[in-house]
């Protein structure tokens, strides 16, 4: 019989926390900064003297202190979403800053900070810099009331942001007419203030009576979207990462390429995929805009419908079909 350390289902559902912090209980992140060094010292295999082409709507983000009457998404950039359901604005790892502490933004957000209302409410997946900026933490309505993974907490409080509550893996919390779920994902953590791992990180299941949003955050590719679909479906939204993924050596563990999201995207059986994590921060060896040109091949090579895939630019405003 399987045991837990061996069934990919059940090793889902161990506690990634160990005296040393927390870890994925299937398969520990191990990169070094040997690891690191190598990346650094070796050849990037493209070209980036090309100006990446990254498109941007103007939205001045008015619409999000009204009632939406259905649902829609508004793209601010990399993993920050403005998830606009009837009268609430749900927000995903929102980045307005200028910076992810080194990485200078490449495009401006999609809608201005002060657009978004203080009703509003965040998750956030995991602390590093390009999820979790300071810089928009301070300057986002001090009411605002934020869903974070365990050891976060504090890190909020220590900025005036009490209305803050930690989740661990699998765990739920309501909020209004939402139900917030905590969930696995394939990273790690580390920031200037916060040990390596000392706080954990999670993808996020955002749903109330009429629609199911999936939040993957940060994730390599793992067991656990079968699981997710299979568990919590149907699904109407996957908002999957599809870049930062060269050189696969070290990127694998911790990101997505564009093919491993196709097929996350598959394994939820969610409706449709809306691609994220790319265009706005310059982090690894592929261009910044070659990442959804992959995810098309992607859904080429596999027969798949392109129409489930919502290819938005930063800025753009997208209602959900038949919501």
């Amino acid at each position: 019989m399987p045991t837990e350390a061996t069934d990919p289902v059940r090793v889902l559902y161990a506690s990634p926390r160990t005296v040393r912090g927390f870890e994925n209980p299937w398969q520990p992140f191990r990169n070094g900064i040997l690891d690191l060094l190598r990346w650094q010292l070796s050849r990037n295999a493209y070209d980036k003297r090309r100006r990446p082409e990254i498109p941007r709507l103007p939205n001045d983000g008015a619409h999000l202190g009204g009632v939406e009457h259905s649902a829609a998404l508004t793209w601010v950039g990399h993993a920050s979403f403005a998830v606009h359901d009837d009268a609430d604005v749900v927000l995903t790892d929102p980045h307005f800053g200028p910076r992810a502490l080194l990485p200078r933004r490449q495009v401006e957000p999609g809608v201005p900070l002060d657009a978004i209302p203080a009703h509003a409410f965040a998750v956030v997946s995991h602390n590093h810099y390009d999820h979790l900026d300071a810089y928009t933490v301070k300057r986002l309505p001090a009411e605002m009331a934020w869903f974070v993974p365990l050891g976060l907490g504090d890190w909020f409080r220590a900025r005036g942001r009490s209305n803050v509550r930690e989740l661990g893996w699998w765990e739920s919390t309501r909020h209004g007419r939402w139900t917030l779920t905590c969930l696995p994902s394939q990273h790690w953590s580390a920031r200037i203030e916060q040990p390596r791992n000392s706080t954990l990180w999670c993808s996020w299941l955002l749903q109330n009576e009429s629609r199911r949003y999936f939040f993957a955050g940060d994730s390599g590719y793992f067991p656990g979207f079968a699981e997710f679909g299979r568990r919590f479906g149907p699904i109407d939204v996957a908002l999957l990462p599809i870049g930062a993924y060269e050189p696969r050596w070290f990127m694998r563990f911790q990101h997505m390429d564009p093919f491993e999201a196709w097929q996350a995207f598959l394994d939820l059986g969610a409706r449709f995929l809306v691609p994220m994590h790319w265009g706005t921060f310059d982090l690894t060896d592929e261009p910044l805009d070659l990442p959804p040109q992959v995810l098309m091949a992607a859904v080429e090579r596999a027969a798949g419908d392109p129409a489930r895939v919502k290819r938005m630019a930063i800025g753009e405003r997208w209602r959900l079909p038949g919501s």
